[in-house]
């Protein structure tokens, strides 16, 4: 991470505008691997390629600040790019800042936010999902874990004592969706598009355990199939966490109930993994899922393991194996990434072998 000085500030032309702020850093990370899945077809053709979403974690760049305001008063902002480093392209439908483009202000009662930014769901299972957003890992059983952020939000967070309490509002949850917007802030619909999140959690330095809500709504044009603001998609997680030695163990349940799958709204996502510290440099990471939806013969077990070894504090290589088996008609990959031409046939199993390099900066 680097600290922007008033020279850097001067060269962007910045200068009147950064020097109120108290410090602003540039920071990023740089990751992306050679994948190959097998079974991508009928005829059970294999296909290599570079990710472009996640290796360990998605690529991105972005700039934070922070001004302290006098009697435990801050403000702050994260302006947060992603970007797919296969090709150098922005991800998050081509947004410069698609993560997180937020400013609020902070003290000793928590955190006020407006602007693009994590839902609830997000950090109720950063420290219970082993492998979070991994090229194998539960992004691969539902792709919203790998996106849980809206825009036009208001958020509030706070931890007291080692409970923490958090929620967000949007008034129109993504406006720059591919092909398939939903903006919301409609006069004549007032629930088109919202979303909101709330939290409650607790942890100290062995364990925590945590519980969330994130609901969805629909509105005219809207992506899976939510094209009315009637129809929600929402999400109950509880999680939980502990430190043991070397190790972290971790897991949990995610309850959905999608109006927008009409033939199976509900299912289950459980998981749970364990990370291993074998030396201060080589650790290695494992976890296994399950996806069920009610009432139908489509689940799906995903089992995944990752070995990561550290040059450094900013700069890792590692490798991961991940192994889908699907039942019913389920047709997932293995990957977060895949496309549908990447796809196993439906019913089928497919392996996946990936190996890259992670730079934090």
């Amino acid at each position: 991470m680097k600290t922007f000085g008033k020279m850097v500030c001067a060269g962007l032309a910045m200068a009147p505008i950064c020097a109120m702020a108290e410090s602003v850093t540039l920071y990023g990370v740089v990751d992306t691997g050679v994948e190959y899945v097998n079974r991508v077809d009928p005829d059970h053709h294999g296909l290599v390629r570079m990710n472009n979403l996640s290796g360990t974690v998605p690529s991105r760049w972005g700039l934070r600040g922070t001004e302290d305001l006098g009697g435990g008063l801050k403000s702050t902002f994260v302006l947060e790019s992603g970007f797919a480093p296969d090709s150098g392209v922005s991800n998050q439908a081509s947004r410069l800042f698609g993560r997180q483009a937020w400013v609020g202000l902070s003290g000793p009662w928590g955190q006020v936010a407006l602007g693009r930014q994590y839902t609830m769901l997000f950090w109720a299972t950063l420290d219970a999902d082993m492998l979070g957003p991994n090229t194998f890992g539960t992004s691969s059983l539902d792709s919203y874990m790998a996106n849980p952020r809206t825009d036009k939000a208001i958020s509030y967070k706070g931890t007291f004592g080692g409970f923490t309490l958090g929620a967000t509002y949007s008034f129109g949850r993504d406006a720059a969706a591919a092909g398939m917007p939903c903006a919301g802030e409609n006069a004549g619909d007032h629930n088109a598009c919202r979303e909101w999140s709330a939290l409650v959690g607790y942890s100290n330095s062995q364990w925590g355990v945590y519980a969330a809500y994130d609901s969805l709504r629909g509105g005219a044009g809207a992506a899976g199939g939510l094209t009315s603001s009637s129809l929600k998609d929402d999400r109950l997680s509880l999680s939980g966490y502990t430190n043991i030695g070397r190790a972290k163990a971790g897991g949990g349940w995610i309850r959905r109930d999608n109006d927008g799958n009409a033939a199976t709204p509900r299912s289950d996502l459980l998981y749970g993994g364990m990370s291993y510290a074998v030396t201060p440099g080589f650790s290695v990471d494992g976890e296994l899922l399950y996806l069920r939806y009610h009432q139908s013969a489509k689940k799906a077990w995903l089992y995944a393991a990752r070995a990561n070894y550290a040059f450094s504090k900013r700069t890792t290589v590692y490798t991961a194996v991940g192994f889908i088996d699907n039942g019913g008609q389920l047709a997932m990959s293995v990957s977060s990434g895949a496309t549908p031409a990447a796809m196993p046939t439906a019913g089928g199993n497919q392996l996946g072998v990936t190996a890259g390099i992670k730079h934090i900066f």
